[in-house]
């Protein structure tokens, strides 16, 4: 009778047993059993079997397993939703203005080069804040009284080159520009910016950066038909509208 009560006793100890936690003042945890306790003194055992004493001063807090799988599941949370948000999609915005220049041999032409692009896409690439997206734009130029405007369809990258708050950030555009007016034929658009970018929130940011446009064009030329004469006749000759300056972005 005396040993089925041990035995029962032995039983019921094993069940009501539980891993806990001593979370020490110094921030140190240790996970294990607590096999004695009172008012001075805390000893437990860890799963090797060894045992370890702090003085009650020294102990923070106990925690069952159970509260401490809960408390690692909530520092957890925070993390995975601002990653889940980071993914979603994101609006860039870019305002730019600068200097246009149409190149044909010695006779260049200047004048002044404006842009605006909207794309949609998302900020967040594997770990990285790294914006891929696409969208339309507006890009015009007034050059020697005339007006040169497209609509670029274009496939953006805009990447930081480090992962710090406030950072250099790199881009590449791609695309084709549809001509606005019947007077001259759109044709391949690229660009490519390099500035510097400040992360304001987990989803805005904002960043300041030079650019250079480059967007293929058929356009009516006068030319002439040899040296020793003044005959000319109009010809679409293909040309490259460059523009280059300055511009604001903001990702939200």
């Amino acid at each position: 009778m005396k040993r089925l009560y041990i035995f029962a006793l032995l039983c019921t100890l094993c069940v009501c047993a539980h891993a806990e936690t001593v979370i020490l003042r110094t921030g140190a945890r240790v996970k294990g059993t607590i096999v004695f306790q009172n008012d001075d003194v805390v000893i437990i055992r860890n799963d090797e079997g060894a045992r370890f004493q702090y003085p009650k001063t020294d102990v923070a807090e106990i925690r069952s397993d159970e509260e401490t799988v809960e408390e690692e599941q909530k520092a957890q949370e925070p993390v995975e939703q601002e990653i889940q948000s980071s993914k979603k999609a994101s609006i860039l915005l870019e305002l730019g203005v600068g200097a246009a220049v149409i190149p044909n041999g010695d006779a260049a032409q200047a004048g002044v080069g404006y842009n605006v692009d909207l794309l949609v896409g998302s900020h967040h690439i594997g770990d990285k804040h790294i914006f891929v997206g696409g969208g339309l734009g507006y890009h015009g130029m007034a050059v020697s009284g005339t007006a040169y405007n497209f609509l670029p369809i274009q496939a953006v990258v805009r990447m930081p080159l480090t992962e710090e708050k406030h950072a250099p950030v790199f881009g590449v555009g791609v695309g084709y520009g549809i001509a606005l007016s019947k007077a001259y034929v759109g044709g391949l658009y690229a660009g490519v910016d390099f500035g510097y970018r400040c992360q304001v929130n987990r989803k805005t940011a904002l960043a300041v950066v030079g650019f250079a446009h480059f967007q293929q064009a058929k356009m009516a030329v006068a030319e002439t038909v040899s040296e020793d004469t003044t005959a000319s006749f109009v010809n679409k000759t293909g040309r490259s509208l460059v523009t280059a300056g300055i511009k604001f972005a903001l990702y939200f």
